[in-house]
């Protein structure tokens, strides 16, 4: 294995392995745990920066208001992006959330072709109506929309968009976002400590050791996953990134015992059949350009 497959490897089996670390802080509601994954974040890829001496793209970006309000409107999605995980964790979500993470490569070609005038090839386009069956299956079977699944896949999506036409790294991206919301939540911390609020009042020694750990958390598979994909092929990539989803899957019915009804395994047979569809399309299509 080369090491750009260890370092990918490793961070989708962090990001896969996340909601054991949530529900360690389930007792805390996830608002909080967010603002304190924000500003505990932010100190980290600081550290990290500081320790690099990697400051100049702060410069960089005076008097380039476009690139600040991209980086607003990620900062935003993120924020929705993980503040709807940590909700769907601590309350017993975690088989919708992986259904979220499944879908999003699908969703991702959809964006392309909306937003970057991407053109999928006709096997593509099979994948994403086969995963748009498989969505609506489970909608009806639930009688509702699966609200959390869309809410992640969408958030993520577009975040990857802007992330994907934005001029910064992994790290700097990160820290500019964290900058960004951490105002408003070193106020929402400062607000609930002066009101007797929070779990850095109320809380244990052992939960704010938790929520402190959300910085290095957060940030190391970042760092990995941007080492990674500089070492190999996206389609390695593409293949790689089932493993966070699979894994949360297996968590949510094998350790923390979710129900699930034999009707839904239908709509995730139709997922995970366009994720084959895409994924064999893809190698087929990178084969006959080698050969060609």
């Amino acid at each position: 294995m080369t090491p750009g497959i260890v370092y990918a490897t490793l961070a989708y089996m962090a990001w896969g392995l996340f909601p054991l670390y949530f529900r360690q802080v389930a007792h805390v509601p996830a608002l909080e745990v967010v603002v304190h994954r924000t500003v505990w974040s932010l100190v980290f890829v600081l550290a990290v920066l500081a320790v690099r001496r990697h400051w100049g793209w702060m410069r960089a970006l005076r008097g380039q208001p476009r690139v600040l309000g991209a980086f607003a409107v990620s900062a935003l999605l993120l924020s929705v992006n993980w503040l709807t995980y940590v909700w769907a964790v601590q309350n017993n979500h975690v088989v919708d959330a992986s259904l979220g993470y499944f879908i999003l490569p699908l969703v991702n070609v959809a964006l392309g072709f909306v937003f970057l005038h991407e053109r999928p090839r006709p096997g593509q386009w099979l994948a994403v109506a086969v995963a748009a069956a498989g969505v609506l299956w489970l909608a009806v079977q639930a009688g509702r929309v699966p609200w959390i699944a869309l809410v992640l896949a969408l958030s993520f999506g577009f975040y990857g968009l802007l992330r994907k036409v934005a001029t910064l790294g992994a790290l700097e991206g990160l820290a500019l976002e964290t900058m960004m919301l951490a105002p408003v939540a070193v106020a929402a911390l400062a607000m609930w400590s002066s009101q007797g609020q929070g779990a850095l009042v109320q809380g244990d020694t052992a939960t704010v050791a938790w929520l402190l750990v959300a910085g290095p958390m957060t940030a190391v598979p970042l760092l990995l996953f941007a080492a990674g994909a500089r070492l190999i092929p996206m389609a390695t990539l593409g293949i790689l990134q089932y493993i966070s989803p699979s894994l949360q899957f297996a968590l949510g019915i094998w350790l923390f015992h979710e129900p699930f009804e034999p009707a839904r395994l239908v709509g995730f047979v139709l997922i995970w059949a366009a994720l084959l569809v895409y994924s064999l399309e893809g190698w087929w299509t990178r084969r006959s350009s080698a050969a060609a």
